[in-house]
């Protein structure tokens, strides 16, 4: 399940949809213009992984890996359509082999970095 933010466009949401995902926006839920705090809040509630163009989400000290159902910040060289879609199909790619569940996700082109929580 997951969450798409404000910043990423409708077709994002579309795509994911169609490759079977749950998919909810920001938008949907007027959360528009919501602090980054409450938008977490509220896919953590849901129990849905947090899609954003938002680098303040990689912020593991605001948002630490193991905390929330996962996010996935999407780094675009440019954030035109064609190279934000270029990146969901990267990352539906990797979610056919690997689960966010719970851990931070930087997917760039060519590349995916992932933090995980730390053990306790």
């Amino acid at each position: 399940m997951f969450k798409l933010d404000e910043n990423l466009p409708t077709a994002a949401a579309v795509r994911l949809r169609e490759a079977g995902f749950d998919t909810a926006t920001v938008l949907s839920q007027q959360l528009g213009g919501a602090p980054d705090a409450r938008v977490a809040e509220v896919c953590a509630s849901e129990g849905r992984v947090l899609v954003t163009l938002d680098l303040d989400f990689a912020d593991i000290r605001a948002f630490p890996p193991g905390s929330s159902p996962g996010i996935v910040v999407l780094r675009a060289p440019r954030q035109d359509l064609a190279s934000v879609l270029a990146l969901v199909e990267q990352l539906l790619e990797a979610l056919e082999s690997h689960s966010v569940d719970g851990s931070l996700w930087i997917v760039e082109p060519g590349q995916i970095r992932v933090r995980e929580a730390r053990p306790t």
